[in-house]
C-alpha cells in the first residue's frame, strides 16, 4: 500500500503520545498519592487561625471521643453571648497554659452558619484565638446537647472537661469559674510541662 511518511504527522502522533502518557503517569501517581493520605476529618483537619470549621452532629461527637488519648476541654459558645465573651479571654489563657501540658481544648460555636465567615473570625481574632474552633452546623441543635449532656438545658456558656478515657470530670453551665477549672485541669495533666 502507501509507505508515504509526513514527518510532521509521526512527530504530532509522538508529542501527543508522550502528553497523553505523562498525563496518564500523573494522574497514576496523585491516585497513589491521595490513596496514602489519611482522610480528612474535623479532628484532623488543620484550621487556618482565627477560622471555623462547621461540623454536623455526629461530627461533633466523633470529636469529643477520647480513646486513651490526650483529656478534652470543650467550651460551647456564641459571638451574641455576652457571658461567652466575657469568659473567653480566659479560656485561651489556659489554652495556652496547658496545651503543652498534654491538653487538648476545643471550642464549638452555636453560630448561624452566615456567621462563619464573617462576626466567628472577627471575635477570635479580637480573642487570639489558637485553639481549634467548630461551628455547629445543625437545623435543631437539641438532639446534639442532648447527646453532650442529657441536663444540659443548651444555655451557653457550656464548659466540659472530659479524662482520657472520654468520661466528664468537669462541666460548668454558665460563666467558668477559673480556679475551679485550673483544678480540674491539674488534676488531669499535672503541673509538669
Amino acid at each position: 500500500m502507501f509507505s508515504l511518511v509526513i514527518p510532521g504527522f509521526v512527530a504530532g502522533v509522538g508529542i501527543l503520545f508522550l502528553a497523553l502518557s505523562a498525563a496518564s503517569t500523573s494522574a497514576t501517581a496523585q491516585t497513589a498519592y491521595l490513596a496514602d493520605k489519611p482522610r480528612v476529618t474535623p479532628a484532623t483537619a488543620v484550621q487556618k487561625k482565627g477560622r471555623a470549621t462547621a461540623i454536623n452532629a455526629e461530627e461533633m461527637r466523633n470529636l469529643l471521643k477520647r480513646n486513651g488519648g490526650r483529656p478534652l476541654l470543650v467550651n460551647y459558645w456564641a459571638t451574641w453571648c455576652d457571658p461567652c465573651r466575657d469568659e473567653f479571654p480566659d479560656l485561651v489563657k489556659i489554652d495556652r497554659q496547658y496545651r503543652a501540658k498534654g491538653l487538648d481544648f476545643i471550642a464549638i460555636t452555636l453560630d448561624d452558619l452566615a456567621d462563619i465567615n464573617t462576626a466567628v473570625p472577627k471575635f477570635l481574632r479580637e480573642m487570639k484565638a489558637t485553639m481549634p474552633v467548630y461551628l455547629l452546623n445543625v437545623s435543631d441543635p437539641e438532639p446534639a446537647i442532648n447527646s453532650v449532656d442529657s441536663g444540659w438545658s443548651g444555655a451557653l456558656p457550656a464548659t466540659f472537661l472530659y479524662n482520657n478515657k472520654g468520661e466528664v470530670v468537669y462541666k460548668h453551665f454558665g460563666r467558668i469559674r477559673t480556679d475551679e477549672l485550673r483544678t480540674a485541669i491539674e488534676k488531669l495533666v499535672g503541673s509538669k510541662h
